[in-house]
C-alpha cells in the first residue's frame, strides 16, 4: 500500500523546487552584463514573437474565407492608421473592465449596424476595402 503525501509534505517539496528554479535563475547570465540590455533584449523578442504569432494568426483566420497568398497581401496592406487603431483599442480592452466594455460596445454597435445596412451591402463594403487593402499589400510587395 503506497503512503498518500500529506499536503504539508507536498508544499514543502513544491517550495524546495521552486525554491531550486530561483537560485538558477539568480545564477544565470543574460546575453549581457548589463540588465537593462538584457531586458531591452528580452523586449524586442517578446514584441517581435508576438508579432509573427499576431500576423500568423491573423492570415489563418482569413484563410477561411480568402487564398492564402490574398491574406497575406490583406496583412501586410494595413495602413498605418489601422494598426495603431487596432492597437490603441485592445490596449484600452485590455488595462480595465470599462475599458473593454466600451471597446466591446464599440464593436456590438458596429456589429448592429452592419447588420442593419444590410447583409448584402455590408458584405459588399467589406469586400471592396478588403480588396483595397490586399491591393496595398500587393504593391508593398512589388517594391520590395
Amino acid at each position: 500500500m503506497a503512503i498518500k503525501p500529506t499536503l504539508k509534505a507536498a508544499k514543502r517539496a513544491g517550495q524546495a523546487v521552486t525554491g531550486k528554479a530561483k537560485a538558477a535563475t539568480a545564477k544565470a547570465d543574460g546575453i549581457s552584463p548589463n540588465p537593462m540590455t538584457n531586458l531591452l533584449l528580452a523586449d524586442l523578442a517578446l514584441r517581435g514573437g508576438g508579432q509573427l504569432l499576431r500576423h500568423a494568426i491573423e492570415r489563418t483566420v482569413l484563410g477561411a474565407k480568402f487564398t492564402p497568398d490574398k491574406a497575406k497581401k490583406i496583412v501586410k496592406g494595413r495602413s498605418m492608421v489601422q494598426t495603431l487603431l487596432g492597437t490603441a483599442a485592445a490596449r484600452i480592452a485590455t488595462r480595465s473592465v470599462p475599458g473593454a466594455i466600451v471597446v466591446g460596445g464599440g464593436l456590438l454597435a458596429k456589429a448592429l449596424y452592419d447588420r442593419r445596412e444590410g447583409k448584402r451591402a455590408a458584405r459588399a463594403s467589406g469586400v471592396r476595402a478588403i480588396d483595397a487593402q490586399a491591393k496595398r499589400g500587393d504593391e508593398d510587395d512589388s517594391t520590395t
